[in-house]
Order: C-alpha cells, then sequence, then structure tokens
C-alpha cells in the first residue's frame, strides 16, 4: 500500500512541476516554433507515418514532460533527442500549448482485434495481472492531465505497439514507478496488438 501510495505521490509532484511550465506556453508562438516538428507530426500534430505519434489533443503537461525527458536523455530516440536538446521551457511550453488545442483525428481500427482490444483495455486480464487502461487512461482514451497519464483516443496504432513492447523489453523507463513497464509485461503479443488496434479506433 505504501509503494501504490509513493507511486501516486511521485506521479502528481512531476505532474504539478510539468504543469506549471506548460500553463505558460503562448499557442500561436507555439505554431511558429512547430515548424520542424511538422515533418513527422504534421501541421497540426495528426501524423501521417505510424510509426509517430500524433500530439494533436495531448495533454500540455505530458508534450512537456516528454520533451524534458528526450533533453535529458531518459527516454532515448535517435531522432527526438537532437530535436529536443535545444528547446528552452518556453519553447516546450508553447510547442505543447499548440498542439494541445488541436483536434486529434480518429484513426481506423481492425475490426477483427477490437474485440480483444476492449476487453483488455476496459477489464485488462485478471489471469495474468494485467490492469485494464481505461484505469489511467480514461474510458474514451481521453487520459488523466491531473495524474499525467497521456489521452489515447486516436493515437497511430503501429505507434501504439512500438512503445508497448519498448516498456516490455525495457528499453522505455520514463514511467512512474514502473507502471507501464510492469503491465505490458504481462500482456501478449496478440494483446499488444489488439489493444492498439482499439485505441486506434476510440473517439
Amino acid at each position: 500500500m505504501k509503494k501504490v501510495l509513493m507511486l501516486v505521490l511521485t506521479g502528481l509532484a512531476v505532474s504539478v512541476a510539468t504543469s506549471v511550465w506548460a500553463e505558460g506556453g503562448n499557442a500561436e508562438a507555439g505554431k511558429t516554433k512547430s515548424a520542424t516538428c511538422a515533418a513527422c507530426h504534421g501541421m497540426d500534430g495528426n501524423s501521417a507515418n505510424p510509426e509517430w505519434p500524433k500530439l494533436a489533443g495531448q495533454h500540455p503537461s505530458y508534450i512537456v514532460k516528454q520533451l524534458m525527458n528526450f533533453k535529458n536523455d531518459e527516454r532515448k530516440n535517435a531522432t527526438m533527442a537532437p530535436m529536443a536538446k535545444p528547446l528552452s521551457d518556453q519553447d516546450m511550453a508553447d510547442l505543447a500549448a499548440y498542439y494541445s488545442a488541436q483536434p486529434v483525428k480518429s484513426g481506423e481500427a481492425d475490426q477483427t482485434k477490437v474485440a480483444l482490444g476492449e476487453q483488455i483495455y476496459k477489464g485488462g486480464n485478471n489471469a495474468t495481472g494485467v490492469a485494464a487502461c481505461a484505469a489511467c487512461h480514461g474510458p474514451t482514451g481521453t487520459g488523466n492531465p491531473t495524474a499525467n497519464f497521456p489521452a489515447l483516443k486516436g493515437q497511430q496504432t503501429t505507434y501504439v505497439k512500438n512503445q508497448l513492447n519498448a516498456f516490455r523489453k525495457g528499453e522505455r523507463a520514463n514511467d512512474a514507478g514502473k507502471m507501464m513497464r510492469n503491465i505490458a509485461a504481462g500482456m501478449t503479443d496478440a494483446e499488444i496488438n489488439a489493444v492498439a488496434e482499439y485505441i486506434a479506433g476510440l473517439q
């Protein structure tokens, strides 16, 4: 119980810190600064390449945290690290303000996989201890900005698969208290693929 409480408090502390920066963002300035981001993430934050995440509609505090993590090498990515390192706190806040204000475009789900995906997303897998995604990310994938849990609805299927696999292998380790690493470790390939498909179709 104490461990769970500490994880929640740690997550809230990080969320408060990033929220302070994110709240000072200027969306118009962010739009100008986003020109270099558009090649991968799209002009409006809806990426065309399934390997790259949609940033549109994402919580500003979450965007700021990820940029900070890329800048500080807490999250490893050969493409994002050099993009994030020159950014100031204000740059990050401005970019976050711009992208969070853009509407996310829904994706298309593979209907042969959504039944399993919905089952795992909403109810988890009690037999293997996999928690329901909805507990943190919300029933419709809108996330929880207070706890800094990201919005997932409409996210690229391939990107979600890649991130869950990275958490499962420990290649991505910027989750508070290993929350995502512990969840992904218990997921099968079929469950990861199905959840990713279901998330893509959330509206």
